[in-house]
Formats: C-alpha cells, structure tokens, sequence
C-alpha cells in the first residue's frame, strides 16, 4: 500500500536566514515538526488530540540544497513503518513542483498518553488515518 501524503505550503521568513544567507539548518527541523502536527491536527479526530500525545525521539537532516528569503517550500510528509508506540516520519522540503529539493528528514516519533506520559502502542485506529 502506497503512504498517503500530506503537504503543506511554507514562505521562507527573514527570521529563517542564518549569518550564511540563507535558511539556518535548524529551521527545517522547526518544520519538520510544525509540517507533522499540522498532518496530525488535519486527520485525527478531537477526541484522539485529547487522548494522546506525540515527542520525538531523533531527527536525522539531509541538506540537499540552500533555500533563502521569500523562497515558496512544500513540506510534504508521510508515515513509514511503526513497532509498539514509535513510527517513523519522513518529510521532504521541496519547491511546490519538485524542481529543487531542499532537505530530506526522518523523525521517529513515539505516541504517549497525556496524563501518565508513558508511551501506548500505537492503535489501529491511528494507523488507519496516517
């Protein structure tokens, strides 16, 4: 079964730039997360938002090319394989017609519940909406 994709529109800020001149490496890690809960907040229900909770666990960064101020970037992400309560995310920062690819991420993100801050197994009923 092929991941679903789910992309969101980013315009790079002048608060992104680094000393270099363009965006600084830990802005796409800033959006990694923010492209992630955005995918979160579009498909889970409420009462899935109230029950659990996500932390990552690592970050791993593959800088393709340099993206500088005003630049329009896709932050496309998907879900790959899970094991108990982690999954691993990729996203992709791009221009919206795949011409330049900016930075290729990998998160593994653990699912937690809220009130404990234990890590839970990642339900069906999660898997189903990524």
């Amino acid at each position: 079964m092929m991941p679903r994709h789910f992309q969101v529109a980013i315009r790079v800020q002048t608060t992104d730039i680094d000393g270099m001149g363009h965006v600084n490496n830990v802005v796409y890690v800033r959006w990694a997360q923010e492209v992630a809960e955005a995918h979160w907040n579009h498909v889970a229900s409420e009462e899935m938002k109230q029950t659990y909770s996500w932390v990552v666990l690592r970050h791993e960064v593959d800088y393709r090319h340099p993206a500088f101020v005003d630049d329009e970037v896709t932050g496309i992400t998907w879900v790959g394989d899970h094991h108990g309560a982690r999954f691993d995310r990729f996203i992709r920062i791009q221009t919206p017609n795949e011409a330049k690819l900016f930075a290729e991420i990998k998160t593994t993100w653990c699912l937690l519940d809220p009130a404990t801050m234990k890590p839970l197994r990642i339900p069906s009923a999660i898997l189903e909406i990524l």
